[in-house]
């Protein structure tokens, strides 16, 4: 059985797609695709397919992750070519390895987000993320299954900085962009918790909902605040000898 990883994005309007949506129309791509999926055992067999801390509804994506599993072998790339094809525009494939190391969801230890401030003054964004940043802790609430919840927004923030101006701003209203780090931790920070930790340290309240978007995920780089491609190591991993090289056969003295 081979296992194959894949890179796919969240564009445009199908930000908008929730998860339970991209995973019927993966499933549809895969049977267009005719793609030999391997299944699992039981009444009601299903294609194996491992979808890893998808993004929220709403919010766009440039680095979502799956892993399938076929009964037959498939060169990664055609297959991505196909499966890319069968999808609609927006979600697109746009990496594949096949997996050759274990532990892909270990990997994706923190995401790199880009938030869009339509309507905030960037100068007004600096202040709120430096008070933010110079915070021990940002207390903010969260409706959740059992309640109200209240957790600390900051700890998780390994970075939060303002990132200039956008170079498509369609008119003159001001607007400030923010690329924040954050880890993956439980319970989960997501992007909408650092705005509610903005508003609360520092009172910016962006006018329009901000527009997010994920721009990596992966293996946080705790030295460096980076965030590591996590396909990586399956690439560095089809790279390597199968074989040790023989050893050379000493020649006997005459």
């Amino acid at each position: 059985m081979q296992r194959i990883r894949l890179r796919y994005t969240k564009r445009g309007r199908l930000r908008f797609t929730s998860h339970r949506d991209f995973q019927r129309a993966f499933e549809r791509a895969l049977r267009r695709a005719e793609v030999p999926m391997a299944y699992s055992a039981g009444f009601t067999p299903h294609p194996k397919v491992s979808y890893a801390n998808a993004a929220p509804t709403g919010t766009g994506s440039e680095a979502e992750y799956l892993e399938i599993a076929l009964s037959a072998a498939r060169d990664p790339e055609k297959l991505r070519v196909l499966l890319d094809e069968s999808l609609p525009t927006g979600l697109d494939i746009v990496d594949a390895v096949e997996a050759r190391t274990s532990g892909l969801a270990d990997r994706l230890t923190a995401s790199v987000w880009e938030l869009r401030l339509d309507g905030v003054d960037p100068a007004d964004a600096e202040r709120a993320v430096e008070a933010f940043n110079r915070a021990d802790a940002v207390e903010v609430q969260r409706m959740a299954k059992n309640g109200v919840r209240t957790f600390d927004a900051r700890a998780a923030v390994v970075h939060l900085e303002t990132h200039g101006e956008p170079a498509d701003r369609p008119t003159d209203q001001p607007c400030a962009i923010l690329r924040l780090v954050v880890r993956h931790v439980t319970p989960a920070v997501r992007p909408d918790d650092v705005l509610s930790g903005l508003r609360a340290v520092a009172d910016l309240a962006p006018p329009v909902p901000a527009a997010v978007t994920r721009l990596a995920q992966g293996l946080l780089d705790e030295e460096t605040g980076t965030v590591t491609d996590p396909l990586a190591p399956d690439r560095e991993a089809a790279q390597a000898p199968t074989t040790a090289e023989p050893a050379a056969t000493a020649k006997a003295p005459a």
